[in-house]
């Protein structure tokens, strides 16, 4: 009897002390950030770090404060950055802006860049400063190469960070402007002209020079003749033809 009065003591002490500290943080407590919480569900939970915050939690309660814009998340992209809009009421997101360095390098850790389609070209340039033949120039935000000036260095194929730009013989053949390797909703969501896996030019080639490569299509230009069925098959124009 003597062992269990203590034990009954040290036990009401806890549960008394329990019940304290359970009153206290529901009075103590602040008021929930409503908005904060329905962002940081939208949010990967990757908390990675590339939107430049402590992690989802303290990027979500940033936009929840007015303090940071959606389409900072590289992870979750273009949707999740609608998504998020739409719980802010912020409206359009397509269109996201980059302040920094002025580079394809520095950009690509904000969100894929200024564009909408994380798989596109960021127009900032990176390629242009390496070619040392002034056969690369950004032509609406996007990079062209004057094949009468390129001398198949490949220094603009290492540059590209987002891997844009190939080596290929120059001959008639076709070419794919597009590079998202999104599902066709996907891409249709923030792209009016992008390839959205239709297939149609695989079944039109003739030769066999056209395959799907993670989602999007891709020319063989050692089988490709330079027909043109494909690029009159392809419901989005992603097809043109380059000539020699």
């Amino acid at each position: 009897m003597e062992f269990i009065t203590p034990i009954l003591i040290v036990g009401i002490i806890g549960l008394l002390a329990g019940i304290i500290l359970a009153v206290a943080s529901i009075v103590m407590a602040g008021p929930k950030d409503e908005k904060a919480e329905a962002l940081e569900e939208i949010l990967p939970g990757a908390n990675c770090g590339a939107c430049g915050y402590s992690g989802c939690s303290g990027y979500a309660a940033a936009m929840s404060q007015g303090e940071a814009q959606p389409g900072l998340c590289s992870p979750g992209g273009p949707a999740v950055a609608k998504k998020c809009a739409e719980v802010l009421g912020a409206g359009e997101t397509d269109k996201l802006v980059y302040d920094g360095i002025e580079g394809c390098s520095a950009a690509i850790l904000l969100a894929g860049g200024s564009s909408s389609c994380l798989f596109g070209c960021m127009g900032l340039g990176d390629c242009v400063k390496a070619c040392d033949y002034g056969a690369v120039e950004v032509c609406n935000g996007v990079a062209k190469i004057d094949p009468a000036l390129c001398k198949a260095c490949g220094k603009c194929v290492a540059a590209c960070p987002k891997g844009l730009i190939s080596l290929a013989p120059v001959k008639k053949q076709a070419v794919v402007r597009c590079h998202n390797c999104d599902k066709g909703k996907a891409v249709m969501d923030v792209c009016k002209v992008g390839c959205i896996s239709c297939t149609k030019c695989v079944k039109t080639c003739p030769q066999g020079a056209i395959a799907m490569e993670n989602g999007c299509a891709a020319v063989d230009p050692q089988k490709c003749t330079g027909c043109g069925l494909c690029v009159e098959s392809c419901p989005r124009h992603v097809i043109t033809m380059l000539e020699a």
